[in-house]
């Protein structure tokens, strides 16, 4: 009897596995937009759709950090996911560009993911209304410029932002990634432009903001001041803050508070 039960629950989960797509796809049918002079970086997704029956018609499009230089794909990418994929909820992975110096080069990408997303909605069971976009560090610069900046069919419903890039300020942003995405001599007009604390308004997506207390790579402060920012404008958001832990802990078992962050996310989500 037992080897019997074991055998129909392995059978149900490798049909629910089966009923799982996941492919990549590139982003642009054509010549991408605003160069950033590599001709080997394309932007591309992996596209990770739950099951028919399972979809719950929302959407994520994720942005991996690695300081506008490199991207950590898997532990900010693919394993997350795989996570929302498991949840019911599509999951659209963006490779974007590297800048080099060219705001616009990963700007560009991440407005085009998520206008990508829309344009597939119907047949990937997604509310075109119901379509987020993920950060995390320098990637979560990226998604908080599009959810403070973007318009019309680019502007995400919602933002979950894992240790965050926010301010572009000296002192108080990564310095890697102001460099790589400014240049090294940004004026004060660009770094107020990107600095997504500054650009909060009531029309702002809710967020999602999660962080460790003793990040010594990106200053917490660049999390919890945005937070503030959106709290002021009557943006509804969300702010962890775990006690240890670092930066770039992603999808990491390793991180102390893994599951909590998992229940804290998980239970954000069903909040609307």
């Amino acid at each position: 009897m037992k080897k019997a039960i074991s055998i129909a629950i392995l059978a149900a989960l490798t049909m629910t596995a089966a009923a799982q797509k996941v492919f990549d796809s590139p982003l642009y049918s054509g010549k991408a937009p605003h160069d950033n002079g590599d001709p080997t970086d394309t932007a591309k997704v992996r596209v990770y759709l739950p099951d028919s029956k399972q979809a719950t018609g929302r959407a994520v499009v994720i942005c991996p950090g690695g300081g506008y230089e490199h991207l950590s794909m898997q532990k900010e990418g693919y394993d997350w996911g795989e996570f929302f994929q498991n949840q019911g909820i599509a999951a659209i992975v963006l490779k974007y560009r590297m800048p080099h110096g060219d705001v616009d080069v990963p700007v560009s990408d991440a407005e085009n993911a998520i206008k990508f997303v829309r344009r597939n909605a119907q047949s990937w069971h997604i509310h075109t209304n119901d379509i987020g976009i993920m950060g995390f560090s320098a990637g979560g610069h990226l998604a908080s410029t599009i959810a403070t900046k973007s318009k019309g069919e680019a502007k995400p419903n919602f933002q979950i932002l894992f240790y965050p890039v926010i301010t572009m300020l000296e002192g108080y942003t990564h310095e890697g990634s102001r460099t790589n995405l400014l240049g090294k001599k940004p004026s004060k007009r660009e770094e107020k432009k990107y600095s997504s604390d500054m650009n909060v308004s009531r029309t702002t997506p809710r967020a999602f903001i999660a962080l460790s207390d003793d990040d010594r790579s990106v200053p917490p402060a660049n999390g919890v001041n945005y937070y503030m920012e959106l709290y002021r404008n009557d943006v509804p958001a969300s702010l962890y803050v775990y006690p240890t832990g670092g930066h770039g802990w992603g999808s990491k078992m390793g991180f102390k508070h893994h599951l909590e962050m998992q229940l804290n996310l998980q239970s954000w989500l069903k909040s609307f």
